[in-house]
Formats: C-alpha cells, sequence, structure tokens
C-alpha cells in the first residue's frame, strides 16, 4: 500500500506530490508541517487541509 496526500480543495502542490510506504511516514510530515500551530490558536485559513489516504500500487 502506498500513502499520498490530497488537499480538500483539489489543488496540487509539492505535499501531493509525495508519496509514502506506510501512514506513519506520511503522518509525520503532516505532523512537521502543522508542529508550529497551536490548536487553540488556529487559523487555517491561510493553509490548505491535507488528508493522508491510501493508493493501490
Amino acid at each position: 500500500m502506498i500513502y499520498k496526500f490530497i488537499r480538500h480543495d483539489r489543488e496540487s502542490d509539492d505535499i501531493t506530490e509525495k508519496s509514502f510506504i506506510t501512514y506513519d511516514e506520511a503522518y509525520d510530515l503532516l505532523e512537521e508541517i502543522y508542529s508550529d500551530v497551536c490548536c487553540s490558536e488556529a487559523d487555517y485559513g491561510d493553509r490548505p487541509y491535507y488528508e493522508i489516504i491510501s493508493v493501490e500500487e
């Protein structure tokens, strides 16, 4: 199984072009992207929302 990101706005970028062997690898990158945003102060309006999906090889 391969894991990729999709954006909820269906746009593509450098993140959506990447693929990962494990879900954990993909999640670690997502965590790195959002690590500087505290949930209580979150303003996601200027950041795309990503979802991790599995893709058949």
